[in-house]
C-alpha cells in the first residue's frame, strides 16, 4: 500500500471557520464548499486540483483512497470530508496532528506550522489568509494556481513530517489512530430526536424551578470566598490552584480553571445552576449538550470525536465541544444514542483497572491474589480498617473500604480523603481519615514503597539517569526522555526542575494551555498514578483493537470500550468482547482484569 498525503482546502469567512463552528457543523454545513484539494503519494510528484463537486469527487477517486492508506495533519477534518462529502472509506488512516501529540505533548505544539519548524522540514505558507470569504468561482487563474501551491506544499510537509515520527512509533498506535478518527468520520450511531427534544423541555423547566430556588445575591456569587462557602453548603470541596502570581494556594472559580469546568457539569444540578449563575450564562452544560445533540441528528448520523493522546498518559479526550468522556452515568444523552437497525450496542467496562494495576506494579502480591481469586477486595479493606471479619462488614463500611481502594493509592492526604467521602454523604473526622489511610498503607505496604521509588526516579530524570520503577521490565526510566512504556511510549515530563515555593522545595514540569506554560507540581504518588493510568489505557487499546477484528468499535470513554454487533448474534458477541477484556498483554501475564459487559438498543441500556 502507498502512503497519500492529502490536504483540503474550503471556503471560509469570518463567521463561518473552524474557530466559529464544530468541525462537524462546519463540514456539514450547506456553506460548506471545496475550493481545491493536493495530494502526494509517496515519492511521486504531488497534484493539486480545484473544480466542482462532481469533478473533484471524480478526481478523488482516480486516486484509489480505498486502497491506501491516506494521510493528513488533523485528519479527523480532511477524512470527514472524503466520506461525507465523497462517499470514500481509505483503507487506512494516518494523522501526523495525533502523532505529534503523542510524541511530543505540548512541548513543541500541534500545528504543521510548529511541526515542520522543529523538523526543520521547510516552512508552511500563508496564502490561505488571503482566501477569506472567497469562493471557488472567485478566485482567478492566479490566485488558484497560488493556492494551489500553498496546497502542495502542506501534503509535501505533511508526509516529509509523517516520515519523521514514524521512526519506531508502535505500529499498534497507528491503528488505534486509525480507529478513533474512523469513530468521528465514518459514524454509524444515531439520534432519538423526539427523546432529546422532550429531555430539553424538561431541563429548561427544571433549571427555571432551580433558578427561582436561589436566593443568593450577586455579591454571594461573585466573591470568591462566599461562593465557596455556598458551595460547602451542599458537600463539594471548592476546586483550588496555585497562583502563578503569588504562588500561593487560590480558589479555582475562573472560567478557564478546571476545577470551575468541573463545576459546569457536576453530577449536582444544583452545583451546574450556581456555577452557571455565576458566570451569567443561560444554558447548563446538559442543556447546552442536549441542544448540540438535537442539532447534529438534524444533519446526520453521530460523529464520535474522540481526540487521542489527549492526556500525557495516552488517554483518550473530549474533542469538538462534544465531551462523551464526560456523560453522566444515568444522563439521557446516553439513552438517546441508538445502534442502527439490525445492531445492538455492546459496552464493556474494565473493572478496577487501576486498582489492580497498581497493586501488580508495585507487587503487592497479596492484593493481587485477591483480586486473581475474585475476592471482594472491598470487604478486605474494610475489614482491616474496622478490625473485624469480612462477613461482618456493613455496607456503609464496604463503602469506605471501596473508596480506600480506588483512591488512596496514590498517596492521598487525610483532607483530601475525608473530602472526597464527604462528596458521596459519608462524614468522618479528619483523625479517622488519617487513621484510614494510614491502616491503607501498612496494609498494603508495597505501594508506598513505589511512591518512594517514582520520586526517586524524578530525581533520577532531572540527572538524566537511569532508574528503576516497579515491576521488573515493565518501565523504564530513560533519564530526561521519561519513562518508557511497555508500547514504547514514553511519559514525559518537560523542563522538570527543583523550585522553592513559599520555603518548600518541590518538582515541577511544564504544560502548555493555549499561549500560557503553566507549572505542574508532581511527586511520586502522581508519578504512579500517572503510570498507572497509562498502562491502563495501553491494555484498553490493546483490547480495543482485538474487539475490532470482529466488530466496528464507535466509543471508548475511559476505561470501557463499545462496538456495535448484529442483534442475532449478540450473545456470541457479548462473549467475544469480554473475553477480549480479559486478555492478558504479553508483557503482563500475570496481571489479573475483569470487565462488567452489558448490551442494548442504546448505549445507555448498556
Amino acid at each position: 500500500m502507498k502512503i497519500i498525503s492529502i490536504d483540503f482546502e474550503t471556503y471560509y469567512d469570518q463567521q463561518f471557520s473552524l474557530s466559529k463552528l464544530t468541525t462537524e457543523e462546519y463540514i456539514r454545513s450547506p456553506e460548506f464548499e471545496v475550493i481545491g484539494v493536493a495530494v502526494q503519494a509517496d515519492n511521486e510528484s504531488p497534484q493539486w486540483f480545484s473544480g466542482t463537486r462532481e469533478q473533484t469527487k471524480k478526481f478523488l477517486e482516480n486516486q484509489e483512497l480505498d486502497k491506501n492508506i491516506v494521510l493528513a495533519h488533523n485528519a479527523m477534518f480532511d477524512m470527514a470530508i472524503l466520506n461525507w462529502h465523497f462517499g470514500i472509506s481509505p483503507k487506512g488512516i494516518a494523522d501526523t496532528l495525533s502523532m505529534a501529540r503523542a510524541l511530543h505533548n505540548t512541548e513543541v505544539g500541534g500545528s504543521l506550522k510548529a511541526l515542520a519548524e522543529y523538523y526543520q522540514l521547510g516552512e508552511k505558507g500563508t496564502e490561505v489568509l488571503n482566501a477569506l470569504g472567497k469562493r471557488r468561482i472567485d478566485f482567478t487563474a492566479e490566485e488558484l494556481e497560488r493556492y494551489g501551491a500553498y496546497c502542495i506544499n502542506d501534503v509535501v510537509l505533511t508526509l516529509a513530517l509523517f516520515k519523521c515520527l514514524a521512526i519506531d512509533f508502535p505500529n499498534g498506535e497507528l491503528r488505534l489512530i486509525d480507529m478513533t478518527i474512523r469513530m468521528f468520520s465514518e459514524p454509524t450511531l444515531f439520534l432519538d430526536v423526539p427523546m432529546l427534544k422532550m429531555h430539553l423541555e424538561d431541563i429548561k423547566a427544571k433549571k427555571q424551578e432551580l433558578m427561582d430556588s436561589i436566593h443568593h445575591s450577586r455579591e454571594e456569587l461573585m466573591s470568591n470566598d462566599k461562593f465557596a462557602e455556598l458551595l460547602k453548603l451542599l458537600n463539594i470541596d471548592p476546586p483550588r490552584k496555585i497562583s502563578l502570581i503569588t504562588g500561593k494556594e487560590a480558589w479555582a472559580f475562573a472560567k478557564t480553571d478546571e476545577g470551575f469546568k468541573a463545576l459546569l457539569e457536576h453530577e449536582n444540578e444544583m452545583v451546574q445552576i450556581l456555577a452557571t449563575a455565576r458566570l451569567g450564562i443561560k444554558s447548563t452544560i446538559e442543556e447546552t449538550r442536549t441542544q448540540r445533540f438535537i442539532d447534529i441528528a438534524g444533519r446526520g448520523k453521530m460523529p464520535i470525536p474522540l481526540r487521542y493522546y489527549a492526556a500525557h498518559t495516552g488517554r483518550w479526550g473530549g474533542d469538538d465541544k462534544v465531551n462523551m468522556q464526560n456523560l453522566p452515568r444515568n444522563s439521557v444523552l446516553k439513552h438517546a444514542i441508538c445502534a442502527p437497525s439490525g445492531y445492538l450496542v455492546v459496552d464493556s467496562d474494565s473493572s478496577q483497572i487501576e486498582a489492580r494495576t497498581l497493586a501488580w506494579l508495585a507487587e503487592q502480591n497479596d492484593l493481587v491474589d485477591a483480586f486473581e481469586k475474585g475476592e471482594d477486595v472491598y470487604k478486605i479493606m474494610a475489614s482491616s480498617i474496622y478490625v473485624k471479619s469480612a462477613e461482618e462488614i456493613s455496607k456503609s463500611e464496604r463503602f469506605v473500604g471501596k473508596t480506600t481502594i480506588l483512591g488512596c493509592g496514590y498517596g492521598m492526604g487525610s483532607k483530601k480523603f475525608g473530602a472526597q467521602l464527604k462528596t458521596f454523604g459519608v462524614e468522618i473526622a479528619e483523625d479517622e481519615a488519617s487513621r484510614i489511610i494510614q491502616v491503607y498503607r501498612e496494609t498494603y505496604g508495597w505501594i508506598p514503597v513505589l511512591w518512594q521509588q517514582a520520586t526517586r526516579a524524578l530525581e533520577a530524570m532531572i540527572s538524566n539517569k537511569g532508574a528503576p520503577l516497579g515491576k521488573q521490565g515493565v518501565l523504564y526510566v530513560e533519564g530526561s526522555k521519561g519513562i518508557r512504556l511497555p508500547n514504547g511510549m514514553h511519559i514525559k515530563y518537560p523542563n522538570l526542575r527543583r523550585v522553592n515555593t513559599n520555603g518548600k522545595d518541590e518538582l515541577v514540569y511544564d504544560t502548555k494551555r493555549g499561549k500560557a506554560i503553566i507549572p505542574n507540581r508532581i511527586y511520586g504518588g502522581k508519578v504512579v498514578e500517572n503510570v498507572c493510568q497509562a498502562l491502563a489505557r495501553i491494555i484498553i487499546g490493546e483490547q480495543m483493537l482485538m474487539v475490532a477484528k470482529k466488530y466496528k468499535i464507535v466509543m471508548t470513554v475511559h476505561d470501557a470500550v463499545a462496538c456495535i454487533v448484529p442483534k442475532a448474534e449478540v450473545e456470541t458477541a457479548k462473549e467475544y468482547v469480554e473475553m477480549c477484556m480479559k486478555m492478558r498483554p504479553k508483557w503482563a501475564l500475570d496481571l489479573p482484569l475483569g470487565c462488567e459487559t452489558g448490551y442494548g438498543k442504546t448505549y445507555g441500556e448498556c
